[in-house]
């Protein structure tokens, strides 16, 4: 097939709640070290991946120092940062940004999260619906990006307010660093349209996906902008079809059926998310219902919370997978493999090379750095 115009940008995901090479147990388990994550970013950086994306919750290591820690230690890979507007106000949040952006010599980026688990937003004091959370964000980031973008920020608003002084120190990138935002429900697409840079979904089959996207781009053109658009997805990558599959069902031959049936529980009767319940949706929490599209498992989804699907198969043909999105407007790829290490150099190795994408040979990196934290050589393709 003819490839559309222009580049994807590819990403890849940073592990600060811990890894290894079977979902839904511990055994191989590599914790968040620092010194694991420094091996993940360091590698990402040197093999061509344009960013990393660091998540947020109780579970996982922060997500602003992790980022700030690992900038000195890469050169031009880019930190796209968790946001949660409930755990902090707009003027701490933008000082912060400011801060990052200028330490990083603008790499910054930030992912705003307004949903999430009941219980988490209980532990962070967040007593608010689904629908008011939402509200609570577009006033959070009408302040946030007035403040970085040098406005007047003189605001009162229902949930939030925001008077006096703007920043001493402005961040790099301007107006302020780019917002991604993610978000299926229509308040989550309102906020979207009003705010957001980049546009961040889950892997759905490119048709639903195609749906979705064209509903948060006639909400933004109604607002008179214009918004990209970023695919979250797993990456399951090998030399043939057969390889690829054998890795995919590995991963998860640790799950049991009481763990899938107590997660899909969570996901449909508990989560508040539109997204978890159109992830959800489609495998049912069944095994033999896990392929549900050209190469697209929802295998992960049975027991993972949030990206639930994976693009498996040979180079080629997760590469003609990827065009497909792009079709439809995808133009940022942020990916993700167990374990995270080893993935990044199976992706750079066997992938990158069918979507031009370039960087340092994933064979020298590591080379001056023989003994890695977790006591892993990654894996090397013959």
């Amino acid at each position: 097939m003819t490839a559309p115009a222009g580049p994807l940008d590819i990403y890849w995901y940073l592990p600060t709640h811990g890894d290894g090479p079977y979902l839904g147990s511990d055994e191989r388990h590599r914790p968040p070290t620092f010194g694991y994550m420094r091996d993940i970013a360091q590698a990402a950086d040197r093999l061509g991946f344009k960013g990393v994306l660091l998540p947020t919750g109780p579970y996982c290591e922060d997500a602003w120092i992790t980022s700030a820690a690992l900038v000195p230690l890469t050169e031009r890979l880019r930190f796209l940062v968790a946001l949660r507007p409930g755990s902090g106000t707009p003027a701490m949040f933008a000082r912060h940004a400011a801060a990052l952006d200028r330490i990083s010599n603008g790499r910054a980026l930030f992912n705003v999260v307004t949903g999430a688990d009941p219980k988490d937003l209980a532990g962070d004091g967040n007593k608010l619906g689904h629908g008011e959370r939402y509200e609570q964000t577009d006033e959070f980031l009408t302040i946030w990006r007035r403040i970085l973008s040098g406005e007047a920020a003189d605001f009162e608003g229902k949930y939030l307010s925001s008077h006096g002084r703007g920043l001493s120190f402005p961040p790099v990138q301007s107006p302020h660093p780019p917002i991604w935002f993610g978000g299926s429900s229509d308040a989550g697409i309102d906020v979207a349209a009003r705010h957001a840079d980049v546009y961040l979904s889950w892997g759905e089959p490119v048709h639903q996906l195609g749906e979705k996207l064209s509903r948060v781009r006639a909400r933004a053109l109604s607002q008179g902008r214009r918004i990209r658009f970023g695919l979250r997805i797993h990456l399951i990558v090998r030399e043939t079809e057969e390889k690829a599959w054998a890795a995919a069902d590995d991963l998860i031959s640790r799950i049991t059926d009481d763990q899938i049936a107590a997660a899909q529980n969570e996901f449909l009767n508990v989560s508040q998310s539109v997204g978890q319940k159109r992830m959800s949706a489609l495998h049912g929490g069944r095994r033999d219902k896990l392929v549900v599209g050209p190469n697209l498992w929802a295998g992960l989804g049975l027991v993972r919370g949030g990206a639930g699907t994976a693009l498996v198969g040979s180079p080629e043909n997760v590469a003609a997978r990827l065009r497909e999105y792009q079709a439809i407007g995808i133009d940022t790829i942020i990916g993700s493999g167990y374990p995270h290490l080893e993935e990044a150099f199976s992706v750079a190795e066997l992938l990158f090379p069918q979507l031009g994408v370039t960087g340092e040979s994933a064979h020298t990196v590591g080379a001056d750095n023989q003994t890695f934290e977790s006591g892993v050589r990654p894996k090397r393709t013959a």
